[in-house]
């Protein structure tokens, strides 16, 4: 495998075991939603397609997230693809669960949602490689004068390099070498580009 992770970390181990169990751990070269350029793709829609996998894998981050900043009032997340595990998430954690989509450009709080001044918020994604989606829903939800105690995801694919701000409390922490497409390694380069990043998708 072409990244490594700690044998000792037994939440990255089984987080890693579900995503091989349904064929969402896959190799190759791809285009990640960050833009960067991958050998590894987590493909993470083929596991939160299954709700039994889901819920393991929320309760397990609901835990760790109340064990290092106590209790919250919300859980946000950005659209589309952390709607999932941020509703999961926060069925664990007791709380109602919100999402922020992006309108001009920048994620706002639509249909709806309303976040009290104060509150104290999750921000829950999926997958983190730079950061980037994380830091602008952190930006949504402090523009509304709430208040995010952390960040959390199933997966941190930088290795604990990305910095989103708040606390990054992950449930999983590989280190996954990502390229700009101009520093490709040749090995990489040799091969067909797929891209099933969500980011470039028309909002």
């Amino acid at each position: 495998m072409t990244f490594q992770t700690p044998e000792t970390d037994s939440d990255t181990a089984r987080v890693l075991e579900e995503f091989r169990g349904c064929g969402a751990l896959r190799e190759g070269h791809f285009v990640l939603s960050s833009g960067l350029h991958s050998p590894v793709f987590l493909q993470k829609n083929l596991v939160f397609m299954h709700a039994d996998r889901t819920e393991r894998l929320c309760a397990a981050l609901a835990d760790k997230i109340t064990a290092a900043v106590g209790q919250v009032d919300y859980v946000v997340s950005p659209a589309v693809g952390a709607i999932i595990p941020g509703y999961e998430t926060a069925r664990h954690l007791k709380v109602p669960s919100l999402y922020v989509e992006r309108e001009g450009g920048a994620f706002k709080l639509r249909r709806g949602f309303h976040l009290p001044k104060g509150a104290r918020v999750a921000m829950v994604e999926d997958i983190v490689t730079t950061g980037l989606s994380s830091r602008e829903c952190i930006a949504a939800i402090e523009a509304v004068g709430a208040v995010v105690v952390c960040a959390a995801c199933i997966v941190d694919r930088s290795g604990g390099k990305a910095d989103v701000g708040p606390p990054l409390i992950a449930l999983a922490r590989l280190d996954v070498p990502a390229y700009p497409a101009d520093a490709l390694p040749p090995e990489l380069a040799k091969i067909p580009i797929e891209d099933p990043g969500s980011r470039r998708l028309g909002a």
